[in-house]
C-alpha cells in the first residue's frame, strides 16, 4: 500500500497573503457538442480550495487539461466554457489566457488583481504537457510562489504540470480534494467497519483483478454485475450466450471463486439478466427466468431478482465500496440494476465509497449522490491507488529523508 498522505503538506500549511498560487486542478468536465457542460461536479469539488486561496489573500492560478486535444487548434476543447462557470460559481472575474505557457501572465499579476483569478487555457495545448517537459515547468514556475495539486484524477500522469514543475517548487502541497480523497480511500483498508462489501461491475475482469487481490483478504464479500459477470458466470459453465466475456481470465474467474469460498467469504453474481440481441436492440429486450441466457442474447443489466439479492446483502453492510455499473446505464431499458445498486448504497447507513468515473455518473444521474459517504473523482488514479501503485502527483510532494534521497 502506498504512504498515504505522510509527507505530504496541505494548503493550510503554508502563509498564501500576497502569494501567486498554482493551483492544479482537474476540471476535465464533459461537454455536449455545443460547449455546454453537462456534468459540472468536477468544478464544485474544486471550489472549497479556489475559496481558502482567494479568501487568504493569494494572487490565483488555476490549470487543467481538458479532454485530449490533438493541438492548440482543437478549439472544442478550449477552458472558456469551464473558467466562465468558475467565474459564475465564486462571483469573480476570471482571466483565460490564449495559450498554456502565455508570457501574459506576468503582466497580470504584476498588475493590481483584485478578485481575479488567471485560468490558463488547456494544458494539453501544449504539447509539453504530457511529455513532462522541464522547460514548460520553468516557464510556470518563474511566475509562482507556491504550487497546489488538487487533480487526483490526474495524478496518476507523469506530466509537466503534476511532476517536472512540483520538482522544480520548495513550497509545494495538495488541496483539500486529494486531501478527502487519499484519507477516504484508505479508510477502506485502515481498519474498515465489518461486514464490509466491495461491489464491483463494469467491463472487464482484468481491469479489477489487482483491487480484488487487494480486497481478497479485507472484504467479508464481493458483489459482482456488469459484464465482467459473465466471465464468472462462464467459469461456472453457464450459457452466457453472445454476453462479453473475457475468455483468457475465465480460468482467473474460476481461481477465484475457489479462493473466496475457502477463505468463508460471500461471492454474488447474477442470478438472472435483462437480455437483448444486440447491445443498441431495445425491442428484444426480456428478463431471463434463471442465470442461462440463450445462445443468440448477450446480457445487458441484472434482472429483478438478482437486484433483490444484491439489494438486501448491501442492507447489512457497513463498509461498502463500489466500482463499476451493473449494466448499460446510458441506455433506459438496461439502467435499472445500477440504479438500483445506488439506491441500496443510499439507504444504507454505513460508510459509502464510490469509485471509477461510471459509478460516479451513476451516482449522480440516480439522484443518489447526496446521500453517498464519499464519491471519488479520481477515475483511473482511484483505482490505481487501490492497487497500491504509487502516483507519481503525490510522490513528487512527498517529503524524503535525507538518507532515503541518497544515492
Amino acid at each position: 500500500m502506498s504512504d498515504g498522505l505522510k509527507g505530504i503538506k496541505t494548503i493550510r500549511d503554508f502563509e498564501l497573503k500576497g502569494k501567486t498560487v498554482f493551483l492544479r486542478l482537474d476540471l476535465n468536465v464533459p461537454m455536449d457538442n455545443e460547449g455546454k457542460i453537462t456534468d459540472e461536479n468536477r468544478i464544485k469539488a474544486s471550489l472549497p480550495t479556489i475559496k481558502h486561496c482567494l479568501e487568504q489573500g493569494a494572487k490565483l492560478i488555476i490549470a487543467s487539461h481538458l479532454g485530449r486535444p490533438k493541438s492548440a487548434n482543437d478549439k472544442q476543447y478550449s477552458m472558456e466554457p469551464v473558467a466562465r462557470r468558475v467565474g459564475e460559481l465564486l462571483g469573480v472575474e476570471v482571466v483565460l489566457m490564449e495559450e498554456p505557457s502565455s508570457e501574459g501572465v506576468k503582466h497580470i499579476l504584476y498588475g493590481p488583481m483584485k478578485s481575479q483569478i488567471i485560468c490558463l487555457e488547456n494544458l494539453r495545448f501544449d504539447e509539453g504537457e504530457t511529455e513532462n517537459s522541464s522547460e514548460l515547468a520553468q516557464n510556470w514556475a518563474s511566475y509562482s510562489d507556491i504550487y497546489i495539486n488538487d487533480a487526483f484524477g490526474a495524478s496518476h500522469r507523469a506530466h509537466a504540470s503534476i511532476v517536472a514543475f512540483p520538482e522544480l517548487m520548495p513550497k509545494k502541497g495538495i488541496g483539500f480534494l486529494i486531501e478527502k480523497e487519499i484519507k477516504m480511500l484508505d479508510g477502506l483498508f485502515d481498519r474498515p467497519e465489518k461486514p464490509y462489501v466491495a461491489v464491483l461491475g463494469g467491463a472487464k475482469v482484468s481491469d479489477k483483478i489487482p483491487v480484488i487481490e487487494k480486497l481478497m483478504n479485507l472484504v467479508d464479500g464481493f458483489v459482482i454485475g456488469g459484464a465482467m459477470a459473465y466471465t464468472f458466470l462462464k467459469a461456472q459453465g453457464v450459457s452466457v450466450g453472445k454476453s462479453k466475456v473475457e475468455t483468457d481470465k475465465v480460468k482467473y474467474a474460476k481461481e477465484m471463486i475457489q479462493r473466496i469460498e475457502a477463505r468463508g467469504k460471500t461471492l454474488l453474481i447474477p442470478i438472472d439478466h435483462v437480455v437483448s440481441q444486440s447491445f443498441d436492440d431495445t425491442k428484444s429486450v426480456r428478463t431471463t427466468k434463471d442465470t442461462k441466457i440463450e445462445e443468440n442474447e448477450m446480457g445487458l443489466d441484472i434482472g429483478p431478482q438478482t437486484i433483490q439479492l444484491f439489494s438486501k446483502y448491501l442492507a447489512g453492510a457497513k463498509t461498502i465500496f463500489w466500482n463499476g455499473p451493473m449494466g448499460v446505464f446510458e441506455t433506459k431499458e438496461f439502467s435499472k440494476g445500477t440504479f438500483a445498486i445506488a439506491e441500496a448504497l443510499a439507504n444504507n447507513s454505513g460508510l459509502k465509497i464510490v469509485g471509477g468515473g461510471d459509478s460516479a455518473a451513476a451516482a449522480e444521474i440516480s439522484g443518489f449522490a447526496d446521500k453517498m459517504s464519499h464519491i471519488s473523482t479520481g477515475g483511473g488514479a482511484s483505482l490505481e491507488y487501490l492497487q497500491g501503485d504509487r502516483l507519481p502527483g503525490l510522490e513528487v510532494l512527498r517529503a524524503r529523508k535525507q538518507s532515503e534521497t541518497m544515492p
